[in-house]
């Protein structure tokens, strides 16, 4: 069994950027952008019999949207080098498919790196798919901080899949913004709470979650997590939590 370490040392073997291709995905794009690649010459290097050759191929896919490269990414996945694993599995999200569903599963159970297993959840987010709800359930419950970080903020996809995906997935939310260690954990939940309660009704499961963002709010000790608790409630306009920001605001909190 490796560690994570591992991944670093075998970047700097093949001189790589170890930089997540997700933690670019929402950057602005500057006016002194490169080229987008080739998407045949990059569809023709995911068969490459480099591993560094595959991994750059499936990192370019992060950029492009071509639905021909689905089947070979869904292929790199299994790969032995976690760096080729793990650039399929950020293409895989930038390249949504039915058929990857299965698969990413599959490898989220038994990947050891939490890299390629941080990329996998962001892509089973992506999916939009009713699949995805159990095992993104259990990385929030139960895996390393910055794949449960990714795992609340996946969990928001869910508002676009059904009204029993949404149900299932706002208790865990709440459980975790009241009691995970990390607060970028809690403030992802606070989100996500606030995205999957604009397809709901006024029921029960909606009052409970307005509840928890409440106490979010007010209890919270982290700032950064009050102030995302206190603007899911902002969106969504609800009456009791607005009632309670002004009144807490008042008593200068």
């Amino acid at each position: 069994m490796y560690d994570n370490d591992d991944l670093s040392v075998l970047a700097a073997e093949l001189d790589l950027d170890l930089e997540s291709p997700l933690d670019k995905l929402d950057e602005s794009d500057s006016e002194t952008e490169a080229p987008k690649p080739d998407p045949d010459e990059m569809l023709a290097l995911l068969e490459s019999p480099q591993p560094q050759q595959r991994m750059l191929a499936a990192r370019a896919f992060c950029e492009l949207e071509d639905a021909r490269a689905v089947p070979h990414l869904i292929r790199l996945l299994s790969e032995s080098c976690p760096l080729v694993r793990v650039s399929a599995a950020y293409a895989l999200g930038r390249n949504p498919s039915s058929e990857a569903v299965e698969p990413l599963i599959a490898q989220f159970q038994k990947d050891w790196n939490g890299y390629v297993r941080k990329g996998i959840v962001w892509a089973l987010g992506n999916s939009r798919d009713r699949r995805v709800l159990e095992p993104l359930l259990v990385a929030l419950k139960t895996d390393i901080p910055a794949v449960r970080l990714w795992a609340a903020s996946a969990l928001a996809q869910m508002s676009s899949v059904g009204y029993d995906e949404i149900i299932a997935a706002i208790p865990p939310l709440i459980e975790a913004l009241r009691r995970d260690p990390i607060a970028a954990v809690r403030s992802n939940c606070a989100w996500s709470i606030g995205q999957l309660c604009r397809e709901l009704p006024s029921n029960v499961v909606y009052a409970t979650a307005i509840d928890a963002l409440i106490e979010a709010f007010a209890e919270d000790e982290e700032m950064g997590v009050r102030e995302d608790a206190k603007l899911s409630m902002l969106k969504l306009g609800d009456p009791r939590g607005l009632q309670v920001i002004e009144e807490l605001e008042q008593e200068g909190f």
